[in-house]
């Protein structure tokens, strides 16, 4: 094996011009993990803020770093003690974001953040499933514990992580209302969606005795949320910390997700892929060398579905 790979790293924090395409050594893994060859990536709005430093004072990474955490691939090597998976096996994995990351031909990641790829699934498919339909997961299954014959409004239901997020409520058996783009509402209705609503032109805070709020947008959508919940509600957001004193004045309880890497969840979510009760749509597709664009698009805020870093189109 060539002792070098290519990654797209950054050596400061910045705009998309401080992503670099650079030659690296190829990561030795260490006796708890894999060696991923990497197949697909996948890129979310966490890369470019990291990218620009925003959650430097959390995560604290060295540099130069790796970017993407979102990854799918065959094991190249294992360390000594795993004993769960082997070589050429078909893996997918959100990998643990304190470390170097999936822009990159090969990474290591720890075993037990791995799970065999969905079969069912192209290697694209399945590295845009697990940041996204794991965030879901555990915002309304582990934290919201979202029940079977609960209304669910979930916010941004076209996005990736909205996606995931109806398909998942509609499978614990929910009555899910999700807002969107008119242009949109086909896709979220397709996924499940009981009732989309235009927030151009609906407004979404008229809603009532709502059980379970899932918020991806925070900022004036989380503030309108609140009164949409019936009393003993869940709100969980992925983008703002929920204000407690809020959370006790509308007497409900109030949850922020930051996803977290887990085997059994990915586990499950292959079960279901395999069963055809999980869809993933992709945005769009890069090389690894058009990370910049691929951030670009993710920028947006319009993308449609998972946009796909794919090995097979670099071009160096």
């Amino acid at each position: 094996m060539n002792n070098l790979m290519k990654a797209v790293q950054i050596n400061r924090f910045g705009d998309r011009s401080v992503l670099e395409l650079n030659d690296i050594e190829i990561p030795t893994p260490t006796v708890n993990e894999v060696l991923i060859k990497v197949k697909s990536a996948a890129v979310n709005p966490v890369d470019w803020k990291i990218r620009q430093g925003y959650l430097q004072s959390v995560l604290n990474h060295p540099l130069p770093l790796t970017l993407g955490w979102d990854v799918s691939g065959e094991v190249a090597a294992v360390g000594a003690q795993v004993t769960q998976l082997k070589v050429g096996d078909a893996v997918y994995s959100r990998p643990e974001i304190s470390k170097n990351g999936s822009f990159a031909e090969y990474m290591t990641v720890t075993a037990d953040e791995v799970a065999l790829k969905p079969s069912a699934f192209t290697w694209q498919e399945a590295a845009g499933v697990p940041l996204a339909a794991l965030t879901a997961l555990q915002s309304l299954y582990e934290i919201a514990n979202l029940q079977a014959g609960e209304r669910v409004l979930i916010h941004g239901g076209s996005g990736a992580v909205g996606q995931f997020a109806i398909q998942l409520a509609k499978l614990r058996g929910a009555y899910v209302y999700t807002t969107t783009s008119a242009k949109n509402t086909g896709l979220v209705q397709s996924l499940g969606a009981d009732q989309a609503i235009d927030y151009h032109l609906e407004d979404f805070s008229k809603l009532k005795d709502i059980d379970v709020v899932f918020d991806t947008i925070g900022g004036e959508t989380q503030a309108n949320s609140w009164q949409t919940l019936i009393k003993g509600g869940r709100l969980v957001s992925i983008s703002a910390n929920p204000d407690a004193d809020t959370a006790t004045k509308y007497g409900v309880s109030a949850y922020f997700c930051f996803v977290q890497p887990n085997r059994e969840h990915l586990d499950h979510l292959s079960g279901l892929a395999n069963a055809g009760k999980l869809t993933v749509n992709i945005d769009s597709e890069f090389g690894l060398h058009e990370v910049a664009k691929a951030h670009e698009r993710s920028e947006t805020g319009r993308a449609q579905g998972k946009i796909i870093i794919n090995l097979s189109l670099i071009h160096i």
